[in-house]
């Protein structure tokens, strides 16, 4: 964007932005909790099937991403975030009836609503703290947001799952035994009813919050013509910018590998025996690790590091920690996994803003269909899910993880240059 419609001070901005972010990180990480949670409280008998709630999550940004983009070109950005917020608050409210009558595909509707919510909340607030200020430091920003994203992340499914499976390998147990059918069911309820209040909470704290954004003093941000941009073109298409569309199925390899380390982890660790009591926490783990990353990337870029240098150095980084997770086991594996969450930490911030550099007008578009990319969280675990049938967790784990991150090193590399003009032409 033009320096002249950029706010002068956007300490105030980043604040609230930073606030949306910690509710981004607080809903999208409940997510590792809720797989083993539904996984047994609806009694499903496979680990794909639980990963059906990371597939109706992220699949709602595959198809609710380019009508988020329309919908801010009539509402703007401030108030297309106050309507996300508002649509998650329903997705919450889902959880209710879902939980009383214990029916699975009622809370797969209310993750799909609230990531239809979400879908309109990033596409809106991820080009904001990109293009907010300087674009040679938007992955510093946006690793901020990170760390409010991700503290709450490791936050959220601790609370959770105190909640919700507190005491869960002895409800396993007593449900696992119980012969008498009528006795069963009730476990099951009780154990599905958990889930009412914490819902019920996050919903209205979801409306406050919508009805803040609306009245904030949040200024509206407005993209300058692409001509008026440096390095910019005149190209009137997104699929003129191959570099965003190459970004695209960055995000979407990227988010898949996040997933895989952050909600995949517990289903993981219980494959390989660790008790449910345990595993219900490892989500935490990878968002620590991830936290640490972001710090490094808020340090370092772009004092010492380019963004695309944090990009290609993250990719290897998987690389190696994937490896060394599918060359040991036990709770040293769970260790190496849960460090992906450090290698995964700087390449959102990364890609985000290399990905729509240049597109000027077509910057709410090119958004949108990065954010269609987080649909990778929904497809690889799926994957990952009938591999592990076959292959066994360790080598489905790392053989869906090591072309992700090659992908990515590509992107780093070379990707985010295709179709761009030299940085420095002759």
């Amino acid at each position: 964007m033009s320096k002249d419609t950029r706010p002068a001070s956007y300490t105030t901005s980043i604040v609230i932005i930073g606030a949306l972010f910690f509710i981004f990180g607080f809903v999208t990480w409940l997510n590792g909790t809720l797989i083993p949670f539904l996984k047994l409280a609806c009694d499903l008998h496979s680990d794909a099937q639980a990963l059906l709630v990371t597939f109706a999550f992220y699949m709602a940004y595959f198809f609710l991403a380019i009508p988020s983009s329309m919908i801010l070109e009539k509402t703007g950005f401030k108030n297309g975030m106050s309507l996300g917020l508002a649509v998650m608050a329903g997705g919450a409210l889902l959880f209710i009836p879902a939980a009383t009558s214990r029916t699975f595909s009622l809370f797969l509707t209310g993750l799909f609503v609230q990531g239809m919510g979400l879908s309109l909340l990033q596409t809106a607030s991820n080009p904001y703290i990109s293009v907010i200020g300087p674009l040679e430091s938007a992955a510093s920003r946006i690793s901020i947001m990170g760390i409010c994203n991700k503290v709450a992340g490791a936050i959220s499914p601790l609370i959770l799952g105190a909640i919700v499976l507190k005491g869960a390998s002895e409800i396993e147990h007593q449900i696992q035994v119980a012969t008498d059918p009528a006795q069963r069911t009730q476990l099951l309820e009780e154990l599905s009813h958990r889930v009412i209040l914490p819902y019920g909470i996050m919903a209205a704290v979801l409306v406050l919050l919508a009805i803040m954004i609306r009245y904030s003093t949040l200024p509206e941000i407005e993209t300058a013509p692409e001509d008026s941009m440096p390095g910019s073109s005149s190209r009137k298409s997104i699929f003129q910018h191959p570099h965003t569309l190459l970004g695209a199925l960055c995000i979407f390899v990227y988010v898949g590998v996040e997933v895989m380390a952050g909600d995949v982890i517990s289903i993981y660790g219980k494959a390989i025996g660790i008790s449910l009591d345990e595993a219900k926490n490892f989500t935490s783990y990878t968002l620590w690790s991830m936290v640490a990353g972001y710090v490094i990337g808020i340090i370092t870029i772009p004092r010492w590091i380019s963004q695309e240098r944090a990009l290609a150095i993250s990719a290897v980084v998987g690389m190696l920690f994937g490896g060394m997770a599918y060359l040991s086991d036990g709770y040293l594996s769970i260790a190496f996994i849960a460090l992906l969450g450090f290698a995964n930490a700087l390449m959102w911030p990364a890609i985000f803003p290399l990905a729509i550099d240049g597109l000027g007008t077509l910057t709410k578009i090119g958004s949108a269909l990065l954010i269609m990319g987080i649909a990778g969280g929904a497809l690889i675990p799926q994957v990952y899910a009938r591999l592990s049938v076959s292959m066994g967790p360790p080598s489905a784990f790392f053989w869906i993880v090591l072309p992700c991150y090659c992908y990515i090193l590509f992107y780093a590399l070379k990707g985010h240059r295709v179709g761009r003009p030299p940085l420095n032409p002759a």
